[in-house]
């Protein structure tokens, strides 16, 4: 190396104060990464993870919106993997989509938020399954609906057990909030990020609403 050749710590220093901001040189250099990506359309997929009070939850952005919210049981490598297969293997970890959806879930799950403002992708539902979806963003803040009410609301009324399958495979769980979803018997019934997580949703809601 020549003496007048740059060190390796002084070529960081020097991509710090080109880039500015508070990022590290390698948090630059992947943010720069992923607009170029983002920019001549190869990132299909962004995601990132938030620390709630449920453990870690994994969130994933196609362009048109949110496409999955992962809890920590569900393996986020295991997610992000099926992802690659049934979406795009184009996928990198990347803020630019997901912030304002982190920002709002973290709202929603302190109490100060009832409604998501959040564009949602549901590419990954199809049919009766997608219209079971699509209706849980109907159900109000505090309330619950029962799979049989569910069923008649989506158009079929005999179909409470599919109605339980499509909760039980909501791919946006909290925003598209299949938690409000219960037996007809008043018990919570399954879920995604387990029974216990059901209920402090339903008993948050409760107790914010009044």
């Amino acid at each position: 190396m020549s003496a007048d050749a740059p060190s390796h710590d002084e070529t960081m220093e020097g991509l710090a104060a080109a880039f500015g901001g508070d990022e590290s040189p390698g948090e630059m250099l992947r943010s720069r990464l992923v607009a170029d990506a983002e920019r001549d359309g190869l990132l299909d997929l962004s995601y990132r993870t938030m620390d709630s009070r449920f453990g870690s939850l994994l969130l994933v952005a196609t362009a048109r919106g949110l496409v999955r919210v992962a809890f920590e049981r569900e393996d986020h490598d295991a997610v992000l993997a099926g992802l690659a297969g049934t979406i795009s293997p184009r996928i990198l970890r990347s803020p630019r989509r997901t912030d304002d959806i982190a920002r709002q879930i973290d709202e929603y799950l302190a109490g100060r938020r009832r409604r998501f403002d959040i564009t949602v992708d549901l590419q990954l539902v199809h049919g009766f399954r997608a219209e079971v979806i699509s209706h849980l963003g109907h159900i109000p803040y505090g309330t619950t609906e029962s799979y049989a009410e569910v069923a008649r609301s989506a158009g079929n009324p005999t179909a409470v057990r599919a109605v339980g399958s499509a909760c039980s495979h909501n791919p946006v769980p909290l925003v598209l909030p299949c938690h409000r979803v219960v037996r007809s018997d008043g018990t919570t019934g399954r879920y995604l990020g387990g029974a216990e997580v059901k209920e402090a949703l339903l008993a948050m809601e409760a107790h914010r609403r009044t």
